[in-house]
């Protein structure tokens, strides 16, 4: 039987697993040192820093943990997949094996008993729920063992603490105590629950354009709190995509930034739906005219 398989039989990915209270106790404190700006102030250096560390976390999570390394969307060397690894796990959401080994799971048993946060389980559990549980504690990393090979991420995964300290000291050198609790804990908190709308809010509300298997939807206002991922439906009818906004009015920063590293050949082989993926299962009413329907150059 397998790590995965024990792990499902003994709790499984929904609400009855087990909630890991103790482990979890860091993530409840972590919500509340934002409150401790009613000591410390908040100046304008650590409203910068809290925006600064948000939109780069962000990028490094959307587009390094889930579009590099769950859906292998694009190629780059070794040097800079260990750079957007490590920089992922400054976001506070673990390794990058355990996040894309976890959120192929998601694509793979996607809103059925097997996924690990879908809504069909109710929304609290979908956005923050199975984080906590302890079935989330110890994926298979044979599900991303083309990454699991290279010594160095396993080594990242395994030391995932040290992004956060990191980011953390950073903070703290560069703003003082308001650039920690504003500026590194503040953004933290924004960070997670923009990413996690998009388990939980992005299933539920938005339209849909593709018909697929879940409830995926596409979400203007996530898509632009998480660099390009509110377009979900997009995403789930066809993951390969390193841009999730299909067309050139779906704002995708992460696809800009991305394009604009490829120019330097940082990154490379970006792979875009063609139009046959862009026509096929469409379900939404006003469709563009074909000629509109191309991708942004």
């Amino acid at each position: 039987m397998t790590q995965t398989s024990r792990l499902q039989r003994r709790t499984p990915w929904h609400p009855d697993g087990r909630i890991m209270w103790v482990t979890s106790i860091p993530f409840g404190i972590a919500h509340l040192v934002p409150l401790l700006a009613i000591f410390t102030g908040v100046d304008t250096r650590a409203v910068v820093i809290m925006l600064a560390f948000f939109w780069v976390r962000m990028f490094f999570i959307t587009a390094g943990y889930h579009r590099y390394f769950s859906h292998r969307s694009y190629r780059m060397g070794r040097v800079a997949q260990a750079v957007m690894a490590f920089g992922g796990t400054t976001a506070v959401q673990k390794g990058p094996l355990w996040w894309s080994a976890t959120h192929r799971l998601h694509h793979r048993y996607s809103d059925t008993e097997r996924d690990p946060h879908s809504p069909i389980h109710g929304f609290w559990w979908s956005h923050v729920g199975w984080i906590l549980a302890e079935a989330s504690k110890d994926p298979d990393l044979r599900e991303v063992s083309e990454f699991a090979e290279f010594p160095e991420m396993r080594f990242i995964d395994r030391h995932d603490w040290m992004g956060p300290w990191f980011a953390g000291v950073l903070a703290f050198l560069l703003g003082g105590w308001s650039g920690l609790v504003i500026g590194f804990f503040g953004s933290t908190v924004l960070l997670w629950h923009s990413t996690f709308l998009v388990n939980s809010a992005a299933h539920v509300f938005g339209r849909r354009r593709f018909e697929t298997s879940d409830t995926s939807r596409n979400s203007l206002l996530i898509a632009l709190l998480t660099g390009g991922e509110g377009w979900h439906n997009n995403h789930h009818h066809y993951a390969p995509s390193v841009r999730q906004g299909f067309y050139w009015w779906e704002i995708d920063t992460t696809y800009y930034v991305l394009r604009l590293l490829s120019f330097f050949g940082v990154v490379r082989d970006m792979r875009k739906p063609s139009d046959k993926v862009l026509t096929t299962k469409r379900i939404d009413r006003g469709r563009p005219a074909r000629s509109e329907e191309r991708l942004a150059a």
